[in-house]
């Protein structure tokens, strides 16, 4: 086969298989395998040592082993649901092969008389005789090599065997030879210097390998490479929507900045320079605004409101929930009192006279900064000139729904989203490799740090005394418990049970909020606990999202030993956002596993959300850190971010110089279709980067 008959092939349908009927193509379906590129990403989960043929006096009962053997003798009992048994032997002894639901005609025809076979598979011992029942393998003397070795071991599906996926992946390894090679050679060198198709058939057949051998690298960065030119590409894109500058000269975000009544940092002083940047130029600016809980993202996206406003266009910004919302827009009326800026809130309960004269004075332009929910984007929401649109808390947005936010607001608009989950850098590239990106790591100075403590859950008693000194100076308190109602397979406490107990201790001005909760009552119980009507909290994890609670200053999160770093960080964020010191309570049951106490001992030296993120991708694996369901970052079939660093740096550096040149990018046309990248670009958009 040449070239293009190879790439043509790995691309194909499984069905062009040999041994691929109707039948064969479901269970394939059923394990997402399509294509025949997908078989060789469903790599082997293990390896099954059938080497080293056995003589039947060397048998060890339990253990999968390989024999050459007689076929002696047929047992075919006439009586329905018996077993068919084939007597075998060697000249150290005799073995019956047992077959339960096999045909006659398929057991005489594996199993001639009186010809040797080569038998593969696990030893049993019964009525005083060796057994292998349904064998893994049974093949001619002349084939043996194809038994006799250490054979991949797949995961698969009821009615797929290993001897039926064997014969697919093998037709489609001897295939695969004579690919040219499409790096250059220091890239090689530096990722293995292994050719892709003997990488690809050593990750198949070497049962020694691993995620950081030579082979492996070298698939993970054709992997990394080929997410990143994706995201490369969408960028690309991006920045060659034209748009109409935004001038203006700082007058009414220098005024808000005099009014502020604390010094901003310099980190902040660095990326509101770097928006007003994308703002003025002659391309739309598409940034995330990553900080740490705390950090003073707001404050940067209400001064980049406005500078737009000042420059003649209206900006929206979108929140998840209303009472982020309400937050953000008590904070904006506050910000702008002094000038002419006419600010509007927008949400699910917003009456609808008021919805009408909203929609009305938008398309009039009498309204310059509307704060709102999703409900910003229906049909009927038409801006007359929208400049920039901010989305708070949207960390989980994936690449589709990214390219589709910049298409709102036709080309003049510019998008600015806001997270607060701190994100390895390696997931940065990852995840937002089409955006560009500001990470606001400088905390302000008025800012304290929150004093983080550890107790055992049998000194309840002493964190109820320090709560109730707390709650005399006015303090707030949340309690966080991970279950909403008793596990009998679970030793957590539910936050019901906690509740009642909490009450009974408090006289009743204590509140409850957890997922079953619809959300115009968990909005009515966070409101009652924002105005000061309750003392306490007890939440499940819901209170995450970046609502500000100033008189909460403690946090007490019950069996903290089950939460992940990244999201005890973001719970213990959610206190100390006053004037007032802040403290997170971290209780724990006995017995706790190193990692468990590794975790409570970096939370305890470290307010670095960062520097969290970073600890808790080692610790637990990257695809559980900070649930990203949508963000592509689980599709990954080799690469990982944990071990492949060096990987991901090489990829990043690789694709600026790729970006200098057009040519360059489509050398790698046929890796993008190898890892089903080309076909995201089409889907995304209307208009194909990838010819």
């Amino acid at each position: 086969m040449n070239q293009l008959e190879i790439q043509k092939f790995l691309t194909q349908k499984v069905s062009i298989l040999n041994g691929v009927g109707a039948k064969i193509k479901q269970l394939l379906k059923r394990k997402r395998i399509e294509k025949i590129s997908d078989l060789i990403w469903n790599l082997p989960e293990s390896f099954t040592d059938r080497s080293n043929i056995k003589k039947l006096n060397d048998l060890e009962i339990g253990k999968i082993t390989t024999i050459n053997v007689k076929v002696v003798k047929y047992n075919f009992p006439r009586i329905r649901n018996l077993p068919n048994k084939v007597i075998c032997d060697d000249e150290t002894g005799k073995i019956e092969i047992t077959f339960f639901n096999s045909r006659e005609g398929y057991i005489r025809k594996a199993l001639p008389l009186n010809a040797r076979v080569i038998v593969s598979g696990k030893i049993n011992y019964y009525k005083n005789k060796y057994q292998i029942t349904n064998p893994s393998y049974i093949v001619p003397v002349s084939q043996e090599s194809y038994v006799n070795r250490i054979i991949p071991k797949y995961s698969l599906t009821e009615g797929l065997t290993e001897k039926i996926y064997r014969k697919l992946i093998d037709q489609v390894l001897l295939k695969i030879s004579n690919l040219n090679e499409w790096h250059d050679d220091t890239t090689l060198r530096k990722i293995g210097n292994t050719s892709w198709s003997n990488a690809v058939r050593n990750i198949h057949n070497d049962q020694n390998k691993n995620i950081n051998s030579k082979s492996y690298r070298r698939l993970a960065y054709d992997e990394i490479l080929s997410n990143l030119l994706v995201l490369s590409q969408i960028r690309k894109r991006i920045k060659k929507f034209k748009k109409i500058k935004k001038n203006f000269n700082n007058i009414v975000s220098q005024n808000i900045i005099n009014n502020f009544g604390f010094q901003l940092t310099k980190n902040q002083h660095h990326i509101i320079d770097e928006i007003n940047k994308d703002i003025k130029s002659d391309f739309k600016m598409f940034r995330l605004l990553q900080g740490d809980v705390g950090s003073g993202k707001t404050i940067i996206s209400l001064i980049a409101a406005a500078n737009v406003i000042e420059s003649g266009w209206q900006v929206v910004l979108m929140a998840p929930t209303e009472i982020l919302v309400n937050q953000h827009y008590e904070l904006a009326k506050k910000i702008f009192k002094s000038s002419k800026i006419n600010i509007k809130c927008l949400t699910g309960k917003t009456s609808n006279d008021e919805k009408k004269l909203i929609y009305k004075n938008l398309q009039n332009h009498k309204i310059n900064f509307l704060i709102g929910t999703h409900a910003l984007f229906q049909k009927n929401v038409i801006y007359k000139k929208l400049g920039l649109i901010i989305i708070d808390e949207q960390h989980k947005f994936g690449v589709k729904q990214r390219i589709e936010l910049s298409n709102k607001g036709e080309k003049n608009c510019d998008i600015l989203l806001m997270s607060a989950t701190p994100i390895p850098r390696t997931l940065i590239l990852t995840i937002y490799g089409d955006m560009d990106v500001s990470r606001l790591i400088e905390k302000p100075s008025n800012r304290k740090h929150i004093l983080t403590f550890s107790k055992p859950d049998s000194k309840i008693e002493e964190v109820l005394l320090y709560i109730k000194k707390q709650i005399k100076n006015k303090s707030q308190i949340f309690w966080i418990c991970p279950l909403i109602s008793e596990s009998k397979k679970l030793d957590y406490s539910a936050a019901i049970k906690k509740y009642e107990f909490l009450s009974k201790k408090f006289e009743k001005r204590v509140g409850l909020i957890h997922g079953k909760l619809n959300k115009d009552e968990k909005d009515k119980v966070l409101k009652k606990f924002l105005n000061g009507h309750l003392d306490i909290l007890v939440s499940t994890t819901v209170i995450e999202v970046g609502i500000d609670f100033p008189n909460a200053n403690v946090i007490v999160i019950e069996n903290s030993n089950k939460f992940g770093l990244s999201q005890l960080h973001q719970l213990r964020g959610r206190v100390g956002r006053g004037e007032n010191q802040g403290a997170c309570i971290l209780l724990y049951k006995n017995n706790l596993s190193k990692n468990a106490i590794r975790r409570i001992k970096i939370l305890k030296s470290s307010n670095d959300g960062f520097y969290i993120a970073e600890e808790d991708m080692k610790l637990r694996g990257f695809g559980d850190v900070l649930g990203f369901q949508q963000s592509g970052v689980k599709d990954f079939k080799l690469a990982d971010p944990i071990h492949h660093k060096d990987l991901f740096n090489l990829a990043e550096k690789n694709i600026k110089e790729i970006e200098l040149n057009d040519k360059n990018f489509f050398k790698y046309n046929f890796l993008l279709k190898l890892f089903d990248k080309a076909d995201i670009i089409n889907q995304i958009s209307e208009e194909k980067i990838i010819n």
